[in-house]
């Protein structure tokens, strides 16, 4: 089962607690643009390839033997995240599937397809790319999206996303170093130690 979450200030029954404020992560399987070594953001929604679904069955595997479970898998709406999270969701016998579009990708405009090693520098520099989005503005969409999945925490929840948002989640919860997951690689986030973050992104408008 499938369920979209649009609206980042809606704010789902909170269930009973199974482990307090954990949030764990995958980036999506490989892509064309991946194996190629070029940039891809949430604007180009680049589906899988074979390596990628190969890849997201065999993270699949290592999820089924976490303890406490996975209780709830959250994912973007690009087709690369999506079909990760369903293939994950197969392997766990059918776990729910939560969509939350603000969790995509950043809008890399121009930059799509340019090579990673060109683009990289400015990325680390805070260079917005033409037609795309500012570093400032997906921090903050991925910010509130964070906060919207909050009250998911107790069902043991895995986020399926992508390599930006991880990135995010890092700077976030005071990662000393910037994040740079490998497709279909886990990380888990802290987010329970993160009080502030209701008035840090709820407050703040657009």
């Amino acid at each position: 089962m499938e369920l979209t979450l649009r609206d980042p200030t809606q704010r789902p029954a909170a269930p009973a607690a199974r482990r307090h404020g954990t949030l764990r992560y995958v980036r999506h399987g490989a892509t064309g643009p991946n194996l190629a070594g070029l940039r891809c953001g949430g604007d180009l929604d680049a589906p899988l390839v074979d390596q990628g679904r190969e890849q997201a069955a065999e993270t699949a595997r290592l999820l089924a033997r976490l303890d406490p479970p996975i209780g709830l898998i959250i994912t973007s709406d690009m087709r690369r995240t999506r079909e990760t999270a369903r293939i994950i969701a197969a392997a766990l016998r059918g776990v729910e599937i939560v969509v939350v579009p603000g969790l995509a990708e950043r809008h890399l405009g121009e930059w799509n397809l340019l090579d990673l090693q060109q683009t990289q520098p400015w990325l680390e520099a805070g260079l917005t790319p033409p037609g795309g989005e500012s570093d400032e503005a997906f921090t903050l969409r991925v910010g509130r999206a964070v906060q919207s999945i909050k009250p998911w925490l107790p069902l043991a929840p895995l986020l399926v996303g992508s390599k930006g948002v991880a990135r995010v989640l890092g700077k976030l919860v005071g990662s000393p170093t910037r994040l740079e997951l490998g497709n279909a690689e886990l990380a888990e986030f802290r987010l329970a130690d993160l009080p502030c973050l209701e008035t840090t992104w709820g407050a703040t408008t657009p």
